[in-house]
């Protein structure tokens, strides 16, 4: 039997709508009233499946609105795009894409995504705020060395100041909401006793992978873009490289790694070991960053906080 699935496709205005099962199509505005029509579309009955993909800031509302009331799936744009041309599918619209979303969930026996902490949205917000500010301060920094007038070089001194404090209020903000839910605020503390993750790096984890603790060691890997693609066809043997994942989350685990391979006794040998071995740098430092997340992951999941191993 098919699947009662929905597919949605999410734009700035619109909410394009297909139901596989009726072959029903409908477009909603994306406002709260345009939600509370397709809450009404779709009926007493909830669908097996609500797919969509992820747009930004575009579908947080659609989260914010249904997430725990419908069986909500967010879905990669460049694999649904994939699987709609592996069907044939050239033609792009929203009503094809909204269709094709929703073969797409009951093809692939999609699973409903677990709702997400009421407060996620806020902590991502502040954390793009957090990384836009330091990629001000990076670029005021850059400009200063070269600046000569006076006036300039004292309006980027104040400039500096005032991302400095505002830094200082945004991460304020992210450790207090961390801690708001009991289930965060522990992966929290046993984040915080590995040695080379500080606070700020702990929520940034907890942030752009609230699924930790939830995964495998391989697809811990896989969702940080941290786990190396094979490449090889018959005889041929191509070097395999890390892509794909969560940039965000690779970018937190960056500085931690650095710190580990210093200050981290389990990570520091496995570090050196490979240098020893004549790994470039930075590869053994990638190597680090994955045995980073994965050691984050386990402890999560086993609840328990960092000891060193035994000599």
């Amino acid at each position: 039997m098919t699947k009662d699935t929905i597919g949605i496709d999410i734009s700035k205005d619109t909410l394009d709508v297909h139901r596989l099962s009726t072959d029903e199509t409908a477009q909603f505005p994306n406002a709260p009233a345009g939600l509370r029509a397709l809450r009404r579309w779709i009926g007493v009955k909830t669908p097996d499946l609500v797919v969509y993909e992820a747009t930004g800031a575009y579908h947080a509302l659609l989260e914010r609105t249904c997430a725990g009331a419908l069986p909500l799936v967010k879905v990669n744009p460049l694999q649904a795009r994939r699987f709609a041309q592996a069907r044939g599918t050239r033609a792009k619209t929203d009503a094809v894409d909204a269709r094709a979303l929703a073969m797409m969930g009951s093809a692939l026996d999609l699973v409903a995504d677990a709702p997400a902490d009421k407060n996620q949205p806020a902590l991502k917000e502040l954390q793009i705020a957090r990384l836009a500010l330091i990629k001000e301060r990076t670029r005021l920094l850059n400009r200063s060395k070269t600046q000569s007038l006076t006036l300039l070089k004292r309006q980027a001194k104040a400039r500096l100041e005032h991302i400095k404090r505002q830094l200082c209020e945004l991460e304020d903000a992210l450790l207090d909401l961390a801690r708001q839910c009991l289930k965060r605020a522990r992966a929290f503390d046993i984040l915080c006793s590995i040695p080379g993750l500080g606070q700020v790096s702990a929520v940034a984890i907890l942030v752009e992978c609230p699924e930790i603790g939830t995964l495998t060691r391989k697809q811990i890997a896989s969702l940080a873009g941290l786990a190396p693609m094979t490449r090889q066809s018959g005889q041929w043997r191509g070097k395999a490289f890390i892509q794909g994942g969560r940039k965000f989350l690779r970018d937190a685990l960056y500085m931690p790694a650095l710190v580990a391979a210093r200050y981290n006794p389990d990570l520091r040998q496995k570090y050196q070991a490979m240098k020893s071995d004549g790994k470039p740098a930075k590869v053994a430092l990638t190597a680090l960053m994955r045995k980073l997340i994965e050691l984050a992951n386990a402890l999560v999941r086993q609840d328990r906080t960092w000891t060193p191993k035994p000599a």
